[in-house]
């Protein structure tokens, strides 16, 4: 699906390392030997990441409908966002009755997977892996001289190696370097039940066992039966109760979309819990809402200083009120712009958002600063200092604003590598700049012209 020229290396990573590597290492999402990972690394020049993602979701869900794909997220940033958690959304449904929370988190991820926008929507934990319990016989096994501890060690070194239960390690005296020393029966030897049931346990020849000999042995399936089942691979914990995760990634809709359509389910399958167990959703929705939050109160709070500042300096309530008279428009400028170039909002437009208010504002104190100079010293009527200060102000503002307007252009079309996340910061200041500007040159002039006709007030000293 990625051309040739575009495509750097590409490693594969399949399956559970054949060694005791500590797998607090990595991010949970290797639970088995059939789970595999795909590192794709693109050469420079290459085509648009997310249009990539899109093809490859389709195609790979056709070609192999049995497996689950999902794309975790490669960029520091995204991970950062992400909080460790290899998904965008997730939904956790965590308490003490496991079986009915499984349940839940399963009617979650059918739900979830009818959302529009929702993608890679699948359960972390693999609950139904096949697995052979072994039985053992207790009264059987005691009169051979087992017990249950000795079955589960003798079948743990078969099957997983010495290392696991009894690691040691052998030093070369040559070089100094020490190695594993791992035994365990090859795998070609257990690759059916009638050899996994003739493994060999060893009974200790201590007196009084029935034992006759010295170090008997005695085959698994003299002991214990086989029965089929399946089991988790995996067990998630928060706050010491079990958890299941819902993933959940975003495609061609805002985030906040989707939340609003998870809030909905979680608010219809929550119910169903008994107390204390609950549903949470986490991921980059929790830190949307909080980062929102923390900057829509500081654009409040910016704006109330720098009107606090301003009546300061002009000693009246009235020019600030006419320099912050073209945010509005500015703001409108911004919706705009991101509703035409089909731009969701987020951080980087909200920063946009900030720095295009900022330019507004300067702008605007610029021409209110002159208008107002201009009646002190002629005691002029305020619509002749309106129309003078446009006048003046004229050329200054559109070079502040044309040089701004041009210099993020190229950023705002989205051209190079990760130009996607840099691209709403500037459509969002495009917009704000050029509504904003129109509205420096026409509205506050004119607002000043209305409200501002009494006498002009030199300012006073009072040091």
């Amino acid at each position: 699906m990625i051309p040739r020229n575009e495509i750097g290396a590409i490693i594969d990573n399949i399956g559970l390392p054949a060694s005791n590597y500590n797998f607090a290492f990595g991010n949970g999402t290797f639970v088995a030997y059939y789970d595999g990972e795909v590192l794709v690394t693109l050469a420079p020049g290459h085509g648009s990441t997310f249009a990539y993602q899109k093809r490859l979701r389709t195609v790979l869900h056709q070609r192999f409908p049995d497996a689950t794909f999902y794309f975790e997220p490669a960029d520091m940033i995204t991970q950062i966002l992400d909080f460790g958690v290899p998904s965008q959304i997730d939904v956790q449904v965590s308490g003490r009755h496991a079986a009915l929370d499984l349940q839940v988190a399963r009617a979650i991820a059918s739900k979830l997977r009818l959302v529009r926008g929702a993608v890679d929507v699948h359960l972390q934990q693999i609950t139904n892996a096949p697995e052979f319990f072994a039985r053992v016989d207790r009264q059987r096994a005691s009169e051979l001289g087992l017990t249950e501890q000795q079955v589960a060690t003798d079948l743990n070194v078969s099957l997983a190696g010495s290392f696991q239960v009894n690691p040691n390690f052998w030093a070369d005296p040559q070089t100094g370097i020490p190695y594993q020393v791992w035994v365990q029966t090859p795998e070609y030897r257990n690759d059916s039940l009638q050899a996994l049931n003739n493994t060999p346990l060893l009974v200790s020849s201590s007196p009084g066992n029935g034992s006759t000999g010295p170090n008997p042995l005695q085959l698994l399936s003299n002991i214990a039966t086989m029965q089929r089942g399946s089991e988790e691979t995996v067990a998630n914990h928060v706050n010491t109760q079990p958890t299941y995760d819902v993933y959940a990634a975003v495609q061609d809709r805002d985030l906040g979309g989707v939340e609003s359509e998870i809030e909905r389910i979680v608010s219809e399958l929550q119910p169903q819990l008994q107390a204390p167990d609950r549903i949470s959703v986490k991921g980059q929705i929790q830190s949307k809402d909080l980062a929102f939050s923390h900057i829509g109160v500081g654009l409040i709070v910016a704006m109330v200083a720098v009107y606090l500042l301003m009546v300061l300096n002009y000693q009246t309530w009235g020019d600030p009120f006419v320099v912050l008279a073209a945010l509005p428009l500015a703001f409108c400028g911004i919706v705009a712009s991101l509703f035409i170039t089909q731009t969701s909002f987020s951080i980087p437009s909200l920063m946009g958002a900030i720095m295009s208010v900022g330019v507004a504002s300067a702008n605007s104190i610029l021409l209110v600063t002159f208008a107002r100079e201009h009646r002190e010293q002629t005691g002029c009527s305020a619509e002749e200092a309106a129309i003078l200060a446009g006048q003046t102000r004229l050329r200054p503002v559109l070079m502040t604003a044309g040089a701004m307007f041009v210099g993020l252009l190229p950023m705002a079309i989205g051209i190079g590598q990760g130009s996607e996340q840099n691209a709403a910061l500037a459509r969002a200041v495009l917009g704000g700049i050029s509504v904003g500007t129109c509205s420096t040159l026409l509205f506050v002039p004119f607002l000043y012209a209305m409200l501002r006709r009494g006498e002009a007030k030199p300012l006073e000293d009072y040091i």
